[in-house]
């Protein structure tokens, strides 16, 4: 599962995914981890808006206190039997975090880890569902987001086969349905996105390291 993500300029995600409310502040990324912030386009109030969570769910303990997880995404398969990710996805706390690509690793025959770009063809930008939630302590409040992820597809089972899962991605034309739908409606639109319609490339290790946020990144290198 991805636990590396690139967010594209918010002048991409406004032109692929415009929310009536435009509350986000955020500029291209090119290696977020969980614990920093994501924009995610949600319903608030019968309206679209686009706001700035973390990444990595953050629960209201039975104390009172904020439990900062480094959960970053949950499977689909969870949504209807864990406790706490039944009452977001039936309460409908969905979201989208629009991104240009993620990276994935892979086991060499050497033993170290490659690890890999993943994007999409032909689409720059693109959503991934969500869950998100909201914790209050002492005055604090704290919007949190979870990737969704579905069974990996061909492609992605082939560079990390270790936990299966790939990222729900959405099509454009689901967004509005995903977000304002009933859960039954929202569970028909969650499924492998076609390995015909992504690319990968092997990249310099250097995404290992939280230091370095630029565009080298994403640079293909020679295995």
């Amino acid at each position: 599962m991805a636990q590396r993500l690139v967010i594209p300029g918010r002048e991409e995600v406004d032109g692929e995914l415009p929310v009536t409310h435009p509350w986000w502040q955020f500029s291209v990324r090119f290696n977020v981890a969980i614990s920093q912030s994501v924009p995610v386009a949600r319903i608030h109030e019968r309206a679209s808006e686009g706001v700035v969570m973390r990444w990595g769910l953050a629960q209201q303990t039975a104390g009172g206190s904020i439990n900062f997880t480094n959960c970053g995404a949950v499977r689909h398969d969870s949504l209807k039997s864990d406790h706490d990710l039944k009452r977001m996805w039936t309460c409908g706390q969905r979201g989208i975090v629009p991104l240009a690509g993620f990276y994935l690793w892979q086991r060499a025959s050497t033993g170290h880890y490659q690890p890999h770009y993943v994007r999409l063809v032909n689409r720059p930008v693109f959503g991934v569902a969500a869950l998100w939630e909201r914790a209050e302590a002492n005055d604090e409040v704290i919007e949190s987001c979870a990737l969704i992820t579905v069974d990996a597809n061909p492609l992605l089972s082939e560079i990390d086969c270790s936990t299966g899962q790939m990222p729900a991605i959405l099509r454009a034309e689901d967004y509005d349905a995903w977000l304002s739908s009933g859960a039954q409606e929202a569970n028909q639109l969650l499924g492998p996105y076609p390995h015909t319609r992504m690319v990968s490339h092997p990249v310099a290790p250097y995404v290992n390291h939280l230091e370095f946020d630029e565009p080298t990144l994403i640079r293909p290198v020679d295995r």
